[in-house]
């Protein structure tokens, strides 16, 4: 299954970001970032830093 981080400006004039795999929206930013660099990192930050992220029940 390919997945795609799509960065976009919502209608606020905000950045963020969405994961698509299989053409399904499967994470968002949940936030808005006030530049588009500011996105891409964010982006970048859940590229490196989740990949071994344990799972924990709530």
């Amino acid at each position: 299954m390919s997945q795609t981080f799509e960065l976009y400006e919502d209608s606020s004039g905000e950045w963020r970001w969405r994961l698509r795999a299989g053409g399904d929206i499967v994470a968002d930013s949940g936030e808005g970032y006030a530049s588009k660099s500011g996105a891409r990192d964010a982006v970048e930050t859940v590229k490196g830093g989740a990949y071994d992220a344990p799972v924990e029940e709530q």
